[in-house]
């Protein structure tokens, strides 16, 4: 015990010591922390769907007769956890991204994990860019492949990988987020697709970010860029702007029927409740209008705030960089004094010298509310 007291104790020293916060409630954009009412600038929720009320009510009326109306599944997907929704769950996601088949997963986290832990063997490669999410790191750590981490973004290293060592190994996968959680940038997935294809490469994205924020159709950044017939694998979690709960990973059939018999975390884990996919699926064959205004409305004001604070985001991620860890927790407080909840993101989350406040933007803010944290 001493020795993790000593540990605690040496987080808290160094400022990056985390506890739960004690949330009271959420009301739409705004949240309730100890009693404090403040402009939630720290939600993924970035449709502002889920403290929808109405949509809630009028969601709970229309199925809380249906017999797939449960708040467990009870088991594993191959075992008796699985029904109609969940497969209509993935039909609609295979659709809408113009794939073969789709699976559904617990968690963007499982999902990652699971995929690269499943697709790649002894004898494969990974190229994975360095500021990929903690999943992808996990599922790297979890695969028996070898894998390389080039330098963020930056395609050239990336190559010069692929040169000296893509010819080593069996089957090789590049993998990348498409928004990246912390800077808010954006993966050039044009240029990914060149090289996965002049070193034959599969490639994979993670849209956890960018679905329900960019694309005609929400798809995300690869067909917001055209690409989307190109991209091998894509990931995306439910949790973020479709408000729900779970994951899904879009492929071609081959790839999905192997991740069924083979990722860990999918065949051993109690599936979501039959109620959250169906909430998935309300908002996706009911409420795609609605969800595509609040895309718009999204874009629109992060653009405005673009304009006014120059950034490396180029999305509803904007990233204030402060150094220490110090500096990001007094500013973090500052502002929650002013009435705006901004929490800062201290290392092992991102690099050392990199603490930061992360704005998360939603569609329900307006743009006078906040220009003035970044004048």
């Amino acid at each position: 015990m001493q020795n993790y007291e000593e540990k605690l104790a040496h987080l808290k020293a160094q400022s990056s010591f985390r506890s739960i916060k004690n949330i009271k409630e959420k009301q739409g954009k705004y949240i309730i922390v100890d009693d404090k009412k403040m402009l939630n600038l720290s939600s993924n929720d970035y449709l502002n769907l889920s403290t929808d009320s109405n949509l809630k009510l009028e969601f709970i009326e229309k199925y809380k007769n249906h017999n797939e109306f449960l708040f467990s599944s009870a088991s594993a997907r191959l075992l008796t956890g699985s029904s109609s929704c969940y497969k209509k769950l993935e039909n609609n996601f295979a659709k809408l991204f113009n794939k073969e088949s789709a699976l559904l997963f617990n968690t963007g986290y499982q999902a990652n994990q699971g995929v690269i832990s499943a697709l790649f063997q002894k004898g494969d490669v990974i190229f994975s860019d360095k500021l990929n999410h903690a999943s992808i790191v996990s599922g790297l750590k979890l695969s028996p492949a070898e894998h390389f981490r080039y330098n963020h973004n930056n395609y050239e290293h990336l190559e010069k990988i692929l040169k000296e060592k893509r010819d080593n190994y069996n089957k090789a996968i590049i993998i990348s987020e498409s928004v990246f959680s912390m800077d808010g940038d954006i993966a050039d997935i044009q240029k990914l697709v060149e090289l996965k294809k002049k070193y034959n490469c599969l490639l994979m994205i993670d849209e956890a970010h960018a679905f329900g924020v960019f694309g005609e159709n929400l798809q995300g950044i690869s067909a917001q860029e055209g690409q989307l017939n190109k991209i091998d694998i894509i990931t995306i979690t439910l949790g973020k702007a479709l408000a729900s709960s779970g994951a899904i990973c879009i492929s071609n059939k081959t790839i999905i029927d192997y991740l069924i018999n083979k990722a860990s975390s999918f065949i051993f884990s109690t599936a979501i409740a039959p109620a959250n996919a169906m909430w998935s699926n309300f908002l996706l064959e009911e409420k795609f209008d609605l969800l595509k205004e609040k895309k718009e409305k999204l874009n629109s004001l992060f653009q405005k705030i673009h304009k006014i604070y120059p950034s490396i985001s180029s999305s509803q991620i904007v990233p204030i960089v402060l150094g220490s860890s110090q500096n990001a927790n007094e500013k973090a407080k500052e502002l929650q004094n002013k009435g705006f909840y901004v929490l800062p993101i201290n290392p092992p989350t991102v690099p050392l010298g990199t603490s930061r406040l992360r704005i998360s933007l939603t569609s329900d803010i307006e743009f006078e509310e906040i220009c003035n944290i970044f004048g």
